[in-house]
């Protein structure tokens, strides 16, 4: 196989110096020296928190082929086979640039205040069915993340796929005018990060940024449900983009004709620019279901093959903490926990509960709620927590248990006969909710992820042993 660099090319790319002795290529490149592979090129990043320099010597013994340093820090690291750069960041990034002058592949860029990470996977997997295809790992989606992906994609790819995201307006340009996407979608417009925007129009003006980076000819790929649509269109258009439609509006390009919910999986009728698809998502979700239609409608809009794109969106899968369900072995029975504790926001906490009250149940079962706050939402947070006494009700969930100072507007709002819990925080809310759980449950654990609602799932799998894993939505 070609390797993914040669070391000539990483130093002609980022105006490198040599030191040591070197080898003549790399296979990969990393940030993290736990996880990465014998022969990859370790870039010690500077991060908010850790400098990545103090992990170099640990990187080498763990066989890293070699190290990128900065030039002040150099020194400390004698003898070692390094690249030295002025900045590391700004040398991961020139990588990255050169990885898209020399990639021939479709490039796609998904961003959107819900649901990215769902979509770049229900791309990788749809695109992949056609073709070698790069995407972004985890949500890899911010100023490292994108040129580290960047980096990492493979000359030979013939589809790649990125994750942009951004917590204030101006983050996403610099990101999209570095993956220069050919085709650039946006999922939905949510009031996340509200705290930093103030309002929706100023969240899709901030989104909008990634049609500044789309190739001559690009094609927009925008929601045409959301009130942001035409907000988004004229954006798009600015930008002289092909603008592609998605969601139930009947003048939608890909548009949803019919769907059926499942216990762990969807099917869809779509009719897909002009082509009629019958498929099935391997996961449960309305969300999921509008979402695929972006991802087929991009799929086709990047020359993939559209029935074996549709098929393999049966393989779709829940990331960890993103909707996973897992069945708990308890007294008397067992348990459907449902592992949504990764983040939330409005938009994600109302498409979960819907999915939580369709959630099967035993006989004497509940469908349990056991919400963490939802952040960054500034002045409207308590309202916004407030709100979710609705969807609660509507999806007949039986039991709420309320978590941190925000849950408390929503745990005020609730009725004394759906009140499960509350507390101040999600480590004195566990106990509780141990202690509630009984045969036939079915519970869902939600929460932004500064929420800390993880550790109460994994105090559930402690106690109750997991029977298995099953498929779910992705919230």
């Amino acid at each position: 196989m070609k390797p993914l660099w040669t070391v000539d090319a990483m130093v002609k790319t980022m105006r490198a110096a040599k030191s040591g002795v070197l080898p003549a290529s790399i296979d990969g490149v990393s940030i993290d020296s736990r996880n990465l592979e014998k022969g990859n090129a370790f870039f010690a990043i500077v991060g908010e928190h850790r400098d990545g320099h103090e992990f170099v010597n640990g990187a080498l013994k763990a066989g890293a082929g070699l190290a990128v340093v900065a030039k002040d820090k150099a020194r400390q690291f004698k003898g070692a086979p390094l690249l030295i750069v002025p900045d590391v960041l700004e040398g991961l990034c020139k990588l990255g640039r050169a990885a898209r002058a020399r990639s021939k592949a479709k490039v796609i860029a998904v961003t959107g205040s819900v649901g990215k990470t769902s979509t770049k996977e229900a791309l990788r997997l749809a695109l992949s069915a056609d073709g070698e295809t790069h995407a972004s790992v985890a949500s890899y989606n911010n100023h490292w993340g994108v040129p580290l992906t960047l980096a990492r994609c493979p000359e030979s790819a013939r589809f790649a796929v990125f994750e942009i995201g951004m917590n204030h307006a101006g983050e996403i340009t610099p990101l999209t005018k570095m993956v220069r996407p050919h085709i650039a979608i946006v999922t939905t417009i949510a009031p996340v990060h509200l705290e930093y925007f103030g309002t929706l129009q100023k969240i899709a003006r901030a989104k909008a940024e990634i049609f500044s980076g789309l190739t001559r000819g690009g094609s927009a790929v925008i929601n045409r449900d959301i009130d942001q649509y035409e907000q988004l269109r004229r954006a798009a258009k600015r930008a002289a983009a092909n603008v592609v439609t998605f969601g139930e509006h009947r003048r939608a390009d890909a548009r949803l004709r019919k769907f059926v919910l499942h216990e762990d999986c969807t099917c869809v009728k779509a009719d897909i620019l002009g082509h009629e698809v019958t498929y099935k998502l391997g996961a449960p979700g309305k969300h999921l279901v509008l979402n695929s239609l972006a991802v087929l409608a991009a799929a086709s809009l990047a020359g993939a093959d559209l029935a074996l794109a549709a098929l393999a969106l049966a393989k779709l899968q829940p990331a960890a903490g993103r909707g996973t369900r897992l069945t708990l072995n308890v007294p008397g029975g067992t348990v459907l926990l449902i592992d949504e504790s990764y983040n939330a926001n409005p938009a994600s906490m109302r498409a979960a509960i819907e999915l939580l009250g369709q959630a099967p149940i035993g006989a004497r079962g509940r469908h349990i709620a056991v919400l963490g706050d939802m952040l960054e939402l500034g002045k409207r947070g308590s309202a916004l927590h407030r709100e979710l006494a609705r969807p609660l009700d509507t999806a007949k969930v039986d039991l709420v248990f309320c978590s941190g100072p925000q849950m408390r507007s929503l745990w005020e709002a609730l009725p004394s006969s759906r009140r499960g819990g509350y507390a101040g925080t999600a480590a004195e809310l566990e106990p509780v909710v141990l202690d509630a759980i009984r045969a036939g449950d079915a519970v869902m654990v939600k929460g932004s992820l500064g929420s800390k609602m993880g550790p109460i799932v994994k105090a559930l799998e402690r106690r109750f042993p997991r029977q298995a894993m099953q498929n779910a939505a992705h919230g």
